[in-house]
C-alpha cells in the first residue's frame, strides 16, 4: 500500500473547524487507497504561548524542561485531529514522537533527527489503522528525554517521515497557495510556481522565503522527497500548489525562478585589520563561537598591510557580534582600528538554476537597481543566486524593479 504523508502547519489546524477541514481531507486521501501519516503542529500561538510561560517562570530555564513544555502543542493537536478522524470512521491513532520512536540528537531546541524506525507504524497500519497522526517538532533523546527540532521544526518532520517510508509524496498544508516568485505582498505581479527545483527552494528558503523551513529542503533534496507546497484553505486535485522537485522535473524554466529578501539585516565593517595568513579564522572564529550567523562576506584590497573586513548578519545580532569583536581584540587575537555596524540594510537576491547555463544575468540585476537609483552596497554570488545588500528604504523598490526585470510574471 502507497504511504502519503500531508504536514499540517498551525494556521491549518488553529480551531477545531479548521481540525474538521483538514481531517477531511486527509479522509479523501484514504479513500483513494493511501496509508497516510499526517504530521501537526502546534494550534497557531500555541507554541509562542508555552514558550512565554517556560521564560516567566524561569528565565535560565533547563533547556530539557523547555522541550517537554513546548512540544506539549504538538501532542494536543495530534490528540484532537486522532479523535476529529475516528469520528468520521476513519480507523486513525495520535503517535507522539518519542513512541513511533523518532530518534534525535541530545541537543535540545535544536535536536537532529538521527533515526525513524519504520516497525510499530507499519505494523499499525497492517492492522487496519489507515492514519498515523504524528506530534511534528518533536522527537526523543539518546538519554530518554523529550528533544525539539527548532521553529519550523514539523516541516523537517514530515520530510524525514516521507523518507523514512517512501512516500509517494509529501504535502506541506499551510497558508498560502504556494511557492510565488516573489512575495505577493510586495508586488501584484508575483505568479505562484507549478514547479522549483529542490536547489531553488533551498536558497528561496534560506534567503528569507518562510513558505518551507531550510532544513527540510536540505532533507527533501537528499533523499529526493517529492514535496507539495499548497493551502488547507482552498480545495484542488494533484495538481495544485507547487511543486518541489528534482531539476530534471522541470522541463523549461525562466533564468531567474524568484526575487528573495531579507528584510532585518546588518553591514558589520572591521576597520584596519592586518592583512596577513589567519585572520580571518581569527576574526570569524569568535563569531561563531558567539552563535553569529554570518553571511556575506567582503575583503577589500590592501593598503600598507592592512585591510578592512565587511560580513552581514541578522540585525538582532550586532550586539553579539560587537562583544566577540572586543574581546577578541582585548584577548590579543585579532587588532583593528574600529568597528562600524550599518543596521539599516536589506538583502535582496535573485535566484535561478537557469543562471548555470545563461550569461549577464549579474549585469542585468545590477542595471536594473542602478535605473532606480538603488545602491548596492556589498556583492555575493554562488551558481544560482546574486544576493546584494542594499539601504532598507529601497528594498520593496528593489524587489519589484528585478521582478519586473526578469519578466517573473510570465511563464517560460
Amino acid at each position: 500500500m502507497s504511504v502519503l504523508v500531508m504536514k499540517f502547519g498551525g494556521t491549518s489546524v488553529a480551531t477545531l473547524d479548521r481540525i474538521r477541514r483538514a481531517a477531511k481531507r486527509v479522509g479523501r486521501e484514504v479513500a483513494k487507497g493511501h496509508d497516510v501519516i499526517v504530521i501537526v503542529s502546534a494550534m497557531a500561538g500555541k507554541t509562542n504561548e508555552l514558550v512565554g510561560w517556560v521564560s516567566e517562570t524561569s528565565p535560565f530555564f533547563d533547556a530539557r524542561e523547555y522541550d517537554a513544555v513546548v512540544s506539549s502543542g504538538e501532542n494536543v493537536t495530534a490528540g484532537l485531529m486522532a479523535l476529529t478522524l475516528q469520528e468520521m470512521d476513519v480507523p486513525a491513532r495520535s503517535w507522539q514522537g518519542w513512541q513511533v520512536p523518532l530518534r534525535t540528537s541530545s541537543a535540545h531546541s535544536a535536536a537532529r533527527i538521527t533515526e525513524i524506525p519504520t516497525d510499530n507504524i507499519t505494523q499499525k497500519f497492517a492492522e487496519g489503522m489507515k492514519v498515523a497522526v504524528v506530534a511534528g517538532f518533536q522527537g526523543i533523546s539518546p538519554e530518554g528525554r523529550i528533544t525539539t527540532l527548532g521553529r519550523g521544526g514539523s516541516d523537517t518532520t514530515a520530510v524525514a517521515f516521507a523518507a523514512a517510508f517512501n512516500a509517494v509524496r509529501c504535502d506541506i498544508y499551510t497558508d498560502v497557495d504556494g511557492v510565488y516568485t516573489t512575495d505577493p505582498r510586495i508586488t501584484s505581479k508575483a505568479r505562484k510556481l507549478d514547479r522549483i527545483a529542490f536547489e531553488e527552494m533551498l536558497e528561496l528558503a534560506s534567503l528569507g522565503a518562510k513558505v518551507l523551513q531550510t532544513r527540510s529542503v536540505e532533507l527533501a533534496m537528499r533523499y529526493k522527497v517529492k514535496l507539495r507546497v499548497l493551502s488547507s484553505f482552498e480545495d484542488g486535485d494533484e495538481t495544485a500548489g507547487t511543486l518541489v522537485c528534482d531539476e530534471e522535473d522541470i522541463v523549461e524554466s525562466n533564468v531567474v525562478s524568484g526575487v528573495a529578501y531579507s528584510r532585518d539585516e546588518a553591514k558589520m565593517t572591521l576597520l584596519g585589520v592586518a592583512d596577513k595568513p589567519g585572520i580571518a579564522a581569527a576574526i570569524f572564529g569568535p563569531l561563531s563561537e558567539a552563535g553569529v550567523n554570518v553571511d556575506m562576506i567582503v575583503q577589500n584590497i590592501s593598503e600598507h598591510g592592512e585591510t578592512d573586513m565587511t560580513f552581514s548578519c541578522p540585525v538582532d545580532q550586532v550586539a553579539r557580534a560587537e562583544k566577540a569583536m572586543r574581546e577578541a581584540r582585548e584577548s590579543g587575537e585579532i587588532g583593528f582600528s574600529d568597528l562600524v555596524a550599518d543596521t539599516d540594510v536589506a538583502k535582496v537576491s535573485v535566484v535561478g538554476i537557469g543562471m548555470r547555463s545563461h550569461t549577464g544575468v549579474a549585469a542585468q540585476m545590477f542595471k536594473a537597481l542602478s535605473a532606480e537609483n538603488v545602491n548596492i552596497k556589498v556583492i555575493t554570488t554562488s551558481e544560482i543566486k546574486i544576493s546584494v545588500l542594499i539601504d532598507r528604504k529601497y528594498m520593496e523598490l528593489a524587489v519589484q524593479a528585478l521582478h519586473d526585470t526578469f519578466g517573473l510574471d510570465k511563464v517560460a
